[in-house]
């Protein structure tokens, strides 16, 4: 029997776009079936049609004559079907009878004993966060708006406006955490869930439901719809056949395979084997015994072979932390400057936030090769191609983590031989003097050099300096880092700059960094860029601007970016570049040329050199944070958490001596200017000067 019927677009593919369909929404069976025309209808010729047991319906708020109806299973991937209607009364009189076709037949065919549809769930969680995030932006819009109105009235407006979409927020985003505890209570880490017992109480209108329609023809349980080839129905002349077949699932014919199945998302399925597997191994896992950390001969931890390790172990889910996590977020409201919250330990990395500064230059050939360049141009283009490739080189794992954050006067030093040096500027050359008055003492001419300070902890701002005498050129940069609690994301908006000082050719390059953003914090979280960034010279005036594209909620791709380079007084850019930074990038060129720009995957990272944990001072970060490196090596949380703690209040301690004795702060290596940027004390420049000064003087 069916309950509505008429015309519809349906998407097909991007060759044939939209296509004209007769629908017919069938109630009892729970199908949206569709045919090419009515009178294939009437011949029972099916061309394809939709399960919607388990579906979910999408709109468009910006189109409103467009709706989606998405379908999955545990055997494929989600699929998720489009169609158009011809207004948005239209539309909305179809969203809901689907919506209570889908509705019926989901609480008919619930069985408690199963497990719950968790890809759905986190599908939409996921869906409301992104929501969340236009509704954060939309807000601060009214927020600047209220700023320039005078109006005391409208002022008013403003202010109730506000305050009640800010309400709202916060009741959004509890709900969701509190949703997050209830599917960690029904779904434990292990995989297995413990369904309530057979005695369980079903209401009198649900069993109703459940008993409107005969068990053999439907299954139960959760039916997640799938992609398949259904043989069509064969047609007799004059014969009107109405009462098709229900297909196990949904499916369209073959030159309708939807390129427009964008709802697929790396999300991992899983089944109820799968996931007793999973509990099994669990179990074994916890039996094993703890890591140990690495030793010398006499028996000692080995400070330094932790750092040496490249890859660190990786959370499997922020799931089997999920009580403390979704307590944390219960304490936070949206918007709120996560800078002074005490995160949990097991989401450290183990490196402090300033060695981490230091591994953007893990390509130390690109940086100087810079200095290389024959023409202003060139070097314009060497600055962009050592800024994009850099990104990589400092995330060294693909789930989100966070460094240390450097207590006030914390410092890092190192330095890096070049690849392929020529005889030269071989650092073992005996020729190679020691730089004695550079930021790192110990380091020659033909090596780079790197230092940082954490030079304020109100605001938490980090100051570093980079520099290779034998070419000639030095990078300064202070940032400051603004945490934000974004729903189910984390946003880290970095406000500061950095500068490329080429000193032989009197330029300096201005940059700007992109945003962070930890997105899936309650489940394996992973970082993005996103924002726009800006490198600049003013002596030649060519500029260029970058845009990190975050990944759309539909389809995309992770860390795409796109670049577009100007010279002086040109409108139109020498050089566009596409691709993704933790990948391969693509240039065109104004002449038509194009060619590969850089492919991180086959750039080498260059070991960076430090001094040993035991030669290095109080304050260094190495030195500072590892007791909580050990601990996070050998998975021993209460033993990081202890040394991280002790090191917190020691810096609380020192802070209050400070006040009491009226005693303002000092840094080492970096000053404040009148702009309120930080410069190294001694910088290449100045000595470079200063040396030329003398010399001029003798």
């Amino acid at each position: 029997m069916s309950t509505m019927e008429g015309s519809l677009s349906k998407w097909t593919n991007v060759v044939n776009g939209w296509q004209y369909r007769w629908f017919v929404l069938d109630d009892n069976a729970g199908l949206l079936s569709y045919y090419t025309s009515k009178e294939k209808m009437m011949r029972g010729a099916r061309r394809g049609c939709v399960r919607l047991r388990g579906a979910i319906i999408g709109i468009h708020d910006e189109d409103d004559s467009t709706f989606t109806i998405t379908t999955s299973s545990s055997k494929d991937d989600p699929k998720t079907f489009h169609f158009q209607t011809r207004n948005g009364e239209e539309r909305e009189r179809w969203v809901r009878a689907l919506e209570d076709t889908i509705l019926r037949h989901s609480h008919a065919r619930w069985d408690p004993k199963k497990a719950p549809p968790k890809h759905d769930f986190d599908r939409k969680v996921a869906e409301a966060d992104v929501y969340l995030q236009l509704l954060i932006e939309q807000i601060k819009l009214i927020e600047g708006k209220q700023s320039t109105v005078e109006d005391e009235e409208q002022q008013k407006k403003y202010t109730t406006v506000l305050s009640q979409a800010n309400a709202m927020l916060n009741s959004v985003k509890h709900t969701i955490v509190q949703l997050q505890i209830a599917k960690n209570t029904a779904i434990p880490v292990n995989g297995i869930y413990r369904g309530p017992p057979n005695s369980i109480h079903v209401s009198p209108s649900l069993s109703r439901v459940a008993t409107a329609e005969p068990e053999a023809t439907v299954q139960t349980g959760i039916e997640l719809g799938s992609e398949c080839v259904e043989p069509r129905v064969p047609t007799l002349p004059n014969v009107v056949d109405r009462d098709l077949p229900v297909p196990q699932f949904s499916y369209s014919s073959s030159d309708e395979d939807d390129d427009y199945f964008d709802a697929a998302d790396e999300i991992p399925h899983s089944d109820n084997g799968r996931l007793h597997s999973l509990g099994e191994n669990v179990a074994v896992d916890k039996r094993k015994e703890p890591p140990l950390p690495p030793v010398k001969g006499d028996g000692s931890v080995d400070y330094d072979a932790l750092y040496e390790e490249e890859s660190e172990t990786e959370m499997d889910s922020m799931e089997s932390h999920g009580s403390v996590v979704t307590h944390l977020l219960s304490q936070v409201k949206i918007g709120m400057d996560l800078t002074k919250v005490a995160l949990p330990t097991f989401i450290l990395e183990r490196r402090s936030l300033l060695e981490m500064y230091a591994d953007y230059f893990a390509h130390p050939d690109q940086f100087v090769s810079i200095a290389d360049m024959p023409t202003p141009r060139d070097r314009m283009v060497q600055v962009i191609r050592w800024y994009l490739c850099s990104f990589h080189a400092g995330r060294k794992s693909g789930v989100a983590k966070k460094p240390y954050n450097p207590i006030l006067g914390e410092i890092f030093r190192c330095h890096w031989n070049l690849p392929n040096a020529s005889p030269t500027d071989n650092p073992t050359d005996s020729n190679s003097k020691l730089v004695s008055d550079g930021p790192v003492p110990w380091c020659k001419e033909n090596q780079l050099a790197f230092t940082a300070e954490q030079v304020s902890h109100h605001p938490p701002v980090s100051a570093f300096y980079a520099e290779h005498i034998g070419k000639k050129i030095s990078f300064g940069a202070h940032v400051w880092t603004k945490s934000k609690f974004l729903g189910l994301s984390i946003g880290v908006h970095n406000v500061g700059k950095g500068w490329v000082n080429v000193l032989q050719h009197d330029e300096e390059y201005v940059l700007t960094f992109p945003n962070g953003y930890g997105r899936s914090i309650l489940t394996v979280p992973w970082i993005e860029l996103g924002g726009t960034v800006t490198i600049s010279c003013v002596q030649t005036g060519y500029h260029a601007t970058v845009e990190f594209l975050t990944k759309p909620f539909y389809g995309g791709k992770r860390n795409r970016i796109t670049c577009q380079a100007f010279q002086a007084s040109e409108k139109k850019p020498f050089l566009i570049i596409n691709g993704e930074w933790s990948g391969a990038m693509e240039a065109k060129w104004s002449d038509g040329r194009s060619e590969v720009f850089a492919d991180v995957r086959e750039l080498c990272t260059e070991k960076k050199l430090v001094k040993t944990v035991c030669e290095q001072e109080e304050c260094e970060s190495r030195r500072v944070w590892r007791d909580v490196t050990v601990g996070l090596r050998i998975n021993d949380m209460d033993k990081a958490t202890a040394a991280k703690c002790a090191i917190e209040q020691k810096q609380r301690e020192e802070a209050r001596l400070r006040k009491e004795n009226n005693v303002a702060w000092q840094t080492k290596l970096f000053k404040e200017t009148k702009d309120g940027d930080w410069m190294y004390i001694r910088p290449l420049i100045d000595r470079i000067r200063n040396s030329s000064d003398q010399t001029n003087v003798t």
